[in-house]
């Protein structure tokens, strides 16, 4: 069975209470149960994790080396900001698609740049939950 890691970068634990009017009102906790979901329809094992942290989510993708078979993330606001993010995907070489909530292209300048595009196969953006989905049986 495939393995797939789900990485979700700041705030995205504060779903439903953060900006919902961009975001939405469903919570992580909705978001993680969708993403299961989405995990046992396609017949992949999923493990999710989070974190506000750069250096915590540099480390578990360091981790998933020879662990997973893919990479589904939502790096958030270090999409525009982090060099470290992309070159840990870059190190591990796992097929990774990037996922955003909403759509960055749409939004303030600074969303438009995504450095961790550059060490994804694709980004899906804009479709809210329903873009992990994407995402995943993209990955099969």
């Amino acid at each position: 069975m495939k393995k797939i890691l789900v990485v979700n970068g700041p705030n995205i634990n504060m779903l439903g209470i953060r900006e919902p009017e961009i975001y939405g009102e469903k919570t992580y906790a909705d978001l993680l149960a969708f993403i299961e979901d989405a995990a046992t329809e396609a017949g992949v094992c999923i493990e999710s994790f989070q974190s506000n942290s750069e250096g915590a989510i540099v480390d578990k993708i360091q981790q998933a080396y020879g662990n997973f078979d893919g990479i589904v993330i939502n790096p958030a606001a270090y999409t525009h900001t982090s060099i470290a993010i992309p070159d840990a995907l870059k190190a591990v070489g796992i097929q990774t698609i990037e996922v955003h909530l909403s759509d960055i292209s749409k939004r303030e300048d600074y969303r438009k740049v995504s450095y961790t595009s550059q060490a994804c196969i694709k980004t899906i953006a804009g479709k809210g939950f329903e873009g992990y989905k994407e995402a995943i049986l993209e990955i099969l």
